[in-house]
C-alpha cells in the first residue's frame, strides 16, 4: 500500500528527532520537506531521494510527495517541531483527500512551545495557549482577537512567528494587544535557534519586550499572573502546597 509518514523532526537534527520519527524516514524511500528541513537531517539520511521546495509552496510540496507514493515509493514529509502543530500533518490530509488508497501516518515531534519552554524552565505548568502571529493563513482581526481574549482568560502564551521582514512591528502590537489585560511586570522570555547551533535566551518582562527585536527563529512565552522567576528561570506555579 502507498504510504507517506508525515514526521515531526522535533526542533533541530536527528539528536532531537524521537526514535520513531528516525525509524520512520529511515523507512522512507523519499524525504520532502521545506529545504531549511531538508538539509537540517539530510547528512544522517544518505542514500534517500530529496525533494525540496521554498517558502509558501507547502501545496506543491504535498503534491510532489502525494507523486511519489503513487509510484509505490514510501514517503516521509517532513516538518519542524510537531507535524500537526502548525507543520504539514493537516495539508497532506487536504492534498490525498482524493486517494484513499495512500495511507498517511503522522509522527509527532517536540514542538517550539514545549522545548522552547524547556530552555526557559518551566513556564507552560499550567493552561497555555499557542498563537502564531503571521497573517499569511489568518486574518491578523482574528489574531487579535484571539491575543485579546487569551490574556483576558489569564493563560500563559507562547507566541509562534513573532516576526519577519514584512511583519517587524507586529510582536510590539501583539503586546500593545496583551498590555490591555496583563500587567506589565509580568515575566516573558524569548529563545531564539532551539536546537540549533547559536541557541540563546533572555528573560525579560512584557512591557520590555514589545520593544525586543526577534526574528522567524525565535519563540516568545509570556507568562500568567502567577508566573515568576526562580533562580533565572521562568517558572509558573501549579498550586501545589510546598509545606
Amino acid at each position: 500500500m502507498a504510504k507517506i509518514f508525515v514526521v515531526g523532526l522535533g526542533p533541530g537534527g536527528i539528536e532531537q528527532m524521537t526514535k520513531r520519527a528516525v525509524e520512520a524516514v529511515n523507512s522512507c524511500d523519499v524525504i520532502a520537506g521545506y529545504h531549511v528541513y531538508v538539509n537540517l537531517i539530510k547528512d544522517d539520511f544518505a542514500g534517500k531521494k530529496f525533494l525540496s521546495t521554498g517558502m509558501r509552496k507547502e501545496v506543491d510540496r504535498c503534491k510532489l510527495a502525494l507523486e511519489e507514493a503513487l509510484k509505490d515509493q514510501t514517503v516521509a514529509m517532513i516538518s519542524s517541531g510537531d507535524a500537526g502543530v502548525y507543520g504539514m500533518a493537516g495539508i497532506m490530509y487536504q492534498v490525498a483527500a482524493d486517494h484513499p488508497e495512500v495511507e498517511i501516518e503522522v509522527v509527532p515531534g517536540i514542538t517550539a512551545a514545549c522545548s522552547g519552554a524547556a530552555v526557559l524552565g518551566a513556564p507552560l505548568i499550567s493552561d497555555f495557549c499557542l498563537i502564531s502571529l503571521s497573517d499569511l493563513l489568518t486574518p491578523w482581526e482574528k489574531i487579535e482577537k484571539r491575543l485579546d481574549c487569551a490574556a483576558q482568560a489569564d493563560f500563559c502564551i507562547c507566541l509562534y512567528n513573532p516576526s519577519s521582514i514584512k511583519r517587524h512591528d507586529y510582536l510590539q502590537k501583539a503586546c500593545d494587544i496583551m498590555l490591555r489585560h496583563k500587567d506589565g511586570e509580568v515575566p516573558a522570555g524569548i529563545v531564539r535557534n532551539i536546537g540549533r547551533e547559536g541557541q540563546s535566551y533572555e528573560l525579560t518582562t512584557l512591557k520590555e519586550l514589545r520593544d525586543i527585536q526577534v526574528d522567524m527563529f525565535s519563540t516568545v512565552i509570556i507568562g500568567n499572573s502567577q508566573t515568576q522567576v526562580i533562580n533565572g528561570k521562568l517558572v509558573t506555579p501549579r498550586g501545589y502546597k510546598l509545606a
